[in-house]
């Protein structure tokens, strides 16, 4: 992983030659909260010329260095939309250690939404990939659901399966023996060589996943979600959806 020198310069200059205000939409690639920021905060500074710019801001991230920058995003709420998406697939500090070792446990993830919603920015959760066989369990996604709610998150977005390309295949299946000896040969078995691994469950779990949502208030259509966090926003703001990712 690496950076460009320049990388705030080309963002200003990007940001100035647009005629329309829009949002920027930051995480599609890779996560802008990475094991650099910390130290060069090259996110932050690209988020002060976000609402320098006047520009809304999306971030997607599974890192609760996002409170950091919690300053930066109540500036820009004043003046244009703004939406966090905390990706979380499991309500279990264990077993989160074991699927993303490098990143934040979930109770750090939850402490992170609770300190953003409170702060009144639209935070939510991506809840994806859900790993099959591993995370798409009824009592999993509820868990979540509820910790979500308890901590003021304002919508869930799921996918309930995981994608892999071929060259992910081995190593994702590498770490399936390492963590969970047996289940390569389920995996094998229920997936090929299939890009997409929806799990098994899919099914059931959407309809557990809408009742519980639909239960504690919690919005889970994207067309809703967009809605929501564009609302105090529509009369004065116009404008496109732009990409740094």
């Amino acid at each position: 992983m690496g950076f460009k020198d320049n990388a705030l310069a080309l963002i200003a200059r990007e940001l100035r030659s647009k005629r329309r205000k829009g949002v920027v939409v930051t995480g599609a690639m890779s996560d802008p909260y990475n094991p650099f920021e910390q130290e060069y905060r090259l996110t932050r500074g690209a988020m002060k010329l976000i609402d320098a710019h006047d520009f809304g801001i999306s971030i997607a991230t599974k890192s609760d260095l996002v409170t950091r920058d919690i300053d930066v995003i109540t500036s820009t709420k004043t003046h244009s939309p703004v939406l966090v998406k905390m990706t979380v697939t499991t309500a279990d500090d264990e077993l989160c250690r074991k699927v993303e070792p490098r990143a934040p446990v979930a109770s750090r993830r939850f402490s992170a939404i609770r300190q953003l919603a409170e702060n009144g920015i639209f935070t939510g959760i991506l809840l994806m990939p859900v790993l099959p066989f591993i995370e798409d369990s009824d009592d999993n996604v509820v868990s979540i659901i509820r910790l979500a709610s308890e901590a003021g998150a304002r919508f869930i977005y799921p996918a309930f399966g995981v994608t892999l390309r071929q060259n992910q295949r081995e190593w994702y299946y590498s770490k399936l023996d390492e963590h969970f000896p047996g289940l390569r040969l389920k995996y094998a078995k229920q997936f090929g060589n299939a890009y997409e691994c929806r799990s098994p469950r899919a099914t059931e779990l959407w309809r557990v996943f809408c009742a519980e949502c639909d239960r504690l208030g919690i919005l889970y259509k994207m067309e809703d979600i967009i809605e929501a966090y564009r609302e105090p926003y529509r009369e004065p703001f116009r404008g496109n959806q732009l990409s740094l990712s």
